[in-house]
């Protein structure tokens, strides 16, 4: 094929069983004994992050609804294979580490795909039809939830809530010098329970299963990233 890198052709043919486009960057950065490709004078250097991408061929949506969306997209790998892939579409989200005194504000609520009742942190996204940044979509989801307002607001980090399926993400918040106020609650969240623990007790209920929530638990390992640079 005109223009086409020998070395990475020869690691192409090599490795075209294979569908992780990495294994194809390894026979070209780091050839196996005995590869064809560790002779090649010139190797590529690719940056994995730009240089073997699966190509989206074609997308349909399959499946909407006022929060979500389904689709489902034709993809070609590296070596030419294609197959398709679901992707779940949502809006992000915040979740909101309210604390005060050495204690976290926690909700409760029943989750229905789960089929139990969750503890979680104030967490939520914009309802269909509203929009807004990431630190006000924060401050909105812990006034209705707990009723708090925060004097001081610290973005702990942004992480994605599960890369293998959905493109959604969600931004972390610590919220200090809480304020009391009512609570204004959507329909599906009336049977919402509100309480206060202690952080020996939040980790507790970690270890224990009471607490299973992966956002949650993804926002308290960002706090204690946040406090071990941050000077007392």
């Amino acid at each position: 094929m005109p223009g086409t890198d020998p070395a990475l052709e020869c690691c192409r043919s090599e490795c075209r069983s294979r569908r992780d486009g990495s294994a194809i960057l390894r026979c070209v950065i780091d050839p196996q004994p005995g590869s064809n490709c560790a002779a090649s004078p010139s190797r590529p250097s690719i940056d994995p992050q730009i240089a073997v991408p699966i190509q989206q061929i074609d997308s349909r949506v399959v499946y909407a609804n006022n929060w979500m969306s389904v689709r489902e997209d034709a993809i070609e790998f590296p070596d030419g294979a294609r197959s398709i892939y679901g992707v779940v579409d949502k809006p992000d989200f915040a979740v909101v580490i309210a604390a005060e005194e050495g204690h976290f504000h926690l909700v409760e609520q029943y989750r229905y795909a789960l089929g139990h009742r969750s503890w979680e942190f104030p967490m939520g996204g914009w309802p269909a039809g509203k929009t807004g940044t990431p630190l006000q979509l924060a401050q909105s989801e812990l006034m209705e939830e707990t009723g708090f307002r925060a004097a001081s607001w610290v973005h702990l980090g942004r992480l994605v809530q599960a890369g293998g399926y959905s493109s959604q993400g969600f931004d972390a918040y610590l919220a200090t010098g809480l304020e009391p106020g009512p609570t204004n609650r959507e329909d599906t969240e009336l049977d919402m329970v509100h309480a206060t623990v202690v952080e020996a007790e939040f980790t507790a209920m970690i270890s224990d299963g009471r607490i299973t929530d992966g956002v949650t638990v993804a926002a308290y390992t960002l706090l204690q990233l946040h406090r071990a640079k941050t000077p007392l």
